[in-house]
């Protein structure tokens, strides 16, 4: 550990998950949209003005902006501040629970791929590739660095977040003649079980598709959807591997999995 205050190092990592935030925002826009997250720079989606980098300060600006363009005074969305400062909160969470350890690295940067891919399945309903496979290979290259979890258990993990849904996938078209998952949910999902391994794997998959199914009964009594409602299920997913990873450990033990 460093020999620094626990709190000034508290505050780096909430500085630096708020600049990691912000990036994510250019990667929740433009990654669905197949576009570079590097070139050109952020500009506004109102008027194409580009920003200046003290309008691109993480919360700060936006506050300072009070939530529009300068040039053109469109507003711009909460969204925006809240992934920052969600991005920092993880980061911080993460110091305090785990320290400087192999493990935090792994499950802060699987916590901001996971909230990345929350919003981009809410928005767009796809999991895309570009982050669903990156993330399998780090799960369990970290397992061999220290990670969460010993290499077997990542390997087992992800290839039971595999299987599972693809069965459920193949059972679901030969009974109803339609998918019941779609294939960025396989993808994602085995990322999990690599970072997590199989137990927090399945942990995660039941309290995904409970909380699926209570937005989804809560939509049908609203009047708002019905049963074959598409819902982002990795929205789900990501909420449920962050409540496993961030909640007291006796909340693991429910529901009783393995």
């Amino acid at each position: 550990m460093l020999d620094l205050p626990e709190e000034l190092i508290a505050t780096w990592f909430l500085v630096f998950g708020a600049i990691v935030g912000s990036f994510l925002n250019v990667v929740i826009y433009r990654v669905p949209l197949r576009r570079s997250i590097v070139s050109p720079g952020s500009s506004c989606p109102g008027c194409g003005t580009s920003i200046r980098w003290y309008d691109n300060i993480p919360i700060v600006s936006w506050l300072a902006l009070r939530a529009r363009c300068r040039a053109c005074r469109a507003p711009i969305a909460l969204r925006y501040p809240l992934v920052e400062l969600a991005a920092g909160l993880l980061a911080v969470g993460t110091f305090y629970r785990w320290g400087l350890t192999a493990a935090a690295l792994e499950i802060l940067v699987f916590s901001w791929v996971c909230l990345g891919l929350a919003l981009i399945d809410y928005d767009h309903q796809i999991l895309p590739d570009v982050m669903t496979y990156p993330l399998i290979l780090f799960g369990v290259g970290m397992s061999f660095a220290g990670g969460v979890t010993w290499w077997l258990d990542s390997v087992i993990g992800a290839a039971f977040g595999a299987l599972l849904p693809i069965a459920v996938i193949v059972l679901y078209k030969l009974i109803r003649g339609e998918e019941g998952m779609g294939w960025g949910d396989v993808k994602f999902l085995a990322g999990i079980g690599a970072v997590v391994g199989l137990a927090g794997c399945v942990w995660v998959l039941i309290v995904g598709a409970l909380l699926g199914a209570l937005v989804g009964l809560a939509l049908m009594v609203l009047g708002r959807g019905t049963a074959k409602t598409a819902l982002p299920f990795g929205t789900f997913l990501s909420l449920a591997a962050l409540l496993y990873l961030f909640l007291p450990p006796a909340w693991r033990l429910w529901p009783p999995v393995m």
